[in-house]
């Protein structure tokens, strides 16, 4: 898999960053969204400070990200356990 430079810019600093080329979509959004995020903040609130605002950004974003992430349901495979009782029951069977 080939990597792409990026050079991302958060809160008013550059980071260059090698990534996957099908992952550079998403740091590009992912920056984006926080650079919006900081903004919101800095708009809404009495906070200049960019340590500040990017904590809070932080923990807003995580927070969000975690509500919207869905529980993943494991449906067991029985077909497996069944085939290996089956065969062990063959297998008391012959010894009989």
């Amino acid at each position: 898999m080939s990597k792409v430079a990026l050079k991302i810019n958060i809160a008013g600093r550059s980071y260059p960053l090698n990534v996957p080329e099908a992952e550079a979509e998403a740091v590009n959004n992912a920056a984006a969204e926080i650079n919006k995020a900081i903004d919101l903040l800095r708009k809404n609130y009495a906070v200049n400070d960019t340590q500040d605002l990017l904590a809070m950004t932080a923990l807003q974003l995580l927070t969000k990200a975690k509500a919207d992430a869905k529980p993943t349901v494991i449906e067991p495979n029985y077909a497996d356990i069944e085939a290996a009782l089956e065969a062990l029951r063959q297998d008391l069977s012959n010894v009989q």
